[in-house]
């Protein structure tokens, strides 16, 4: 049988927790721009544990605004979908299934925009949240108009708000309270400047300008959990068996999970779901959420993405399984990555925060593979990982070996074998592999220069335009990733993690 309302009586709650029975009459309290895994199972997640516990009490609409995916599969099911999670947390299995109610419509911007719109004139609706992906937030100019969705996000979002403008007059307290969760730095800041920049372009009543820029809250924020979506085969048919339905809409989720939001006292008044987990934080900054995850979480992840392609691993959890990585990643966390983050951090959170990842990274429901971690991986060392490696050498005045060996991984790995119809492969343990990066043409032909080994890992590191710095004139540094690299070209497989621990 299938998952809706009306099977929901004869599901056992033995093994799932279920919806309680006074949700279906809770108000419309938010706006949901997407219908993505990422939405479902964190923001929505949130909401559905606060309503269960008579918290938040307020559902969510949701805005379909792409081709991708079926509305209809929604409807099907009363817009029930259950969330499984698992995971380890604190050394300990974690398995739990829940079955959210959260969203009580799922609207179609394309064919039933007019009402979308008309949600803009309740009075129930407090809050508006969006996953559009980093290309939704984009300055891209067009008319808005009530009579079909406009093409971009931006510009649906101000359709929306300036509809509601004008069905309460410009009232202050009609403003809304909007957080954009899309994974760019000053998500809710770059959103509102967008907006503005379409209304001057429409020409749109400078009332309404006032009454965007002053009455309405856009909220950065910062989400992390893992929602790989869908289970595989092998994993649905166990969960199915277990439960007793069938949902096409079920996901993953990891039970790590946090949601920072840049807030004062009156966002967390109408965030009253923030108080059921301690996994929602408003607070007035978020830049400490945002060094924590990008230097622990994703710093450590390309510092040892090269390192674990050479040494054999397809997937992260495969490596950490290995006592010898295990070794190697816990010296680079720990010894170097913890003390050389750019912002002043408690160092008891930062621990705690690190140990959370390798929980996260051991995760055996979870194949998250190095190569999906590669793409784009010169931009990722320069955004994620140059910061720390300066900010070590600041405070100790040496070069950080197992930073510096990470590094040497990202040059292996960086190495073009071949270029065939605009791609370029490198090669591992006698496996070719697709180098995803922008700058692939740039290392084919550092690499293909018929230069010494020295002489392009020099040219590599002093490349400015890559890194913002000239990393060749840190002391020592170029000598040790020349050594390291003739490492790595020598050992193979698991071997070389054991010979770089005995340096």
């Amino acid at each position: 049988m299938q998952l809706n309302k009306s099977i929901l009586g004869s599901i056992s709650s033995e093994h799932i927790r279920l919806p309680q029975a006074t949700i279906w009459s809770l108000p419309e309290k938010v706006l949901q721009f997407g219908t993505g895994v990422l939405l479902r199972g964190l923001p929505d997640f949130f909401i559905d544990k606060a309503n269960n516990l008579n918290k938040f009490n307020g559902r969510i609409v949701v805005v379909k605004s792409t081709d991708k995916g079926d509305a209809d599969l929604f409807s099907s099911q009363d817009n029930l979908y259950t969330i499984c999670i698992r995971g380890i947390e604190q050394n300990n299995q974690v398995e739990e299934n829940i079955v959210n109610a959260s969203i009580s419509r799922v609207l179609n911007a394309k064919t039933e925009w007019n009402t979308i719109l008309d949600c803009a004139s309740s009075t129930d609706l407090q809050i508006i949240v969006s996953n559009t992906t980093e290309a939704g937030i984009v300055p891209d100019m067009e008319m808005i108009s009530d009579e079909k969705a406009p093409r971009t996000f931006p510009a649906k979002l101000l359709a929306f708000l300036f509809k509601r403008f004008e069905v309460f007059q410009g009232s202050r307290a009609s403003g809304l309270i909007i957080i954009p969760t899309e994974l760019i730095s000053d998500n809710g800041k770059k959103l509102k400047e967008i907006l503005l920049e379409l209304a001057k372009y429409n020409r749109l009543n400078p009332k309404f300008v006032e009454w965007l820029n002053l009455d309405n809250k856009f909220c950065s924020s910062l989400v992390d959990r893992i929602v790989p979506g869908y289970p595989s085969l092998e994993q649905i048919h166990q969960i199915e068996d277990k439960l007793g339905y069938h949902d096409k809409l079920m996901l993953m989720a990891e039970p790590f999970c946090l949601w920072a939001i840049e807030g004062d006292d009156s966002v967390r008044e109408k965030l009253s779901f923030a108080s059921v987990d301690t996994g929602v934080i408003i607070t007035p900054d978020i830049t400490r959420f945002k060094e924590l995850k990008l230097r622990l979480l994703n710093g450590t992840h390309s510092l040892l993405c090269g390192l674990a392609h050479a040494s054999g691993f397809a997937l992260v959890r495969e490596s950490m399984n290995d006592d010898g990585f295990l070794n190697f990643a816990n010296r680079l966390v720990m010894n170097e990555i913890v003390p050389s983050i750019p912002y002043d951090i408690d160092s008891s959170q930062k621990i705690e925060f690190a140990s959370k990842v390798f929980d996260r990274f051991r995760n055996p429901t979870i194949d998250h593979k190095w190569l999906s971690i590669s793409v784009q991986y010169t931009a990722k060392i320069k955004m994620r990982v140059v910061p720390l490696l300066l900010k070590f050498v600041e405070l100790y005045k040496i070069i950080p070996p197992y930073m510096t060996a990470g590094l040497a991984g990202f040059i292996h790995f960086m190495r073009p074998i071949k270029k065939e119809n605009g791609k370029y492969f490198g090669s591992s343990n006698g496996i070719e592999y697709e180098i995803s990066d922008d700058q692939a043409e740039y290392f084919y032909q550092a690499w293909s220069s018929g230069l010494s080994r020295a002489k392009v890992i020099q040219n590599i590191l002093s490349n400015v335009e890559l890194w913002g710095v000239d990393l060749s004139q840190i002391t020592g540094l170029q000598q040790s990733v020349l050594h390291l690299l003739e490492n790595i070209s020598q050992y193979p497989n698991r071997d070389l993690l054991n010979s770089l621990l005995e340096k």
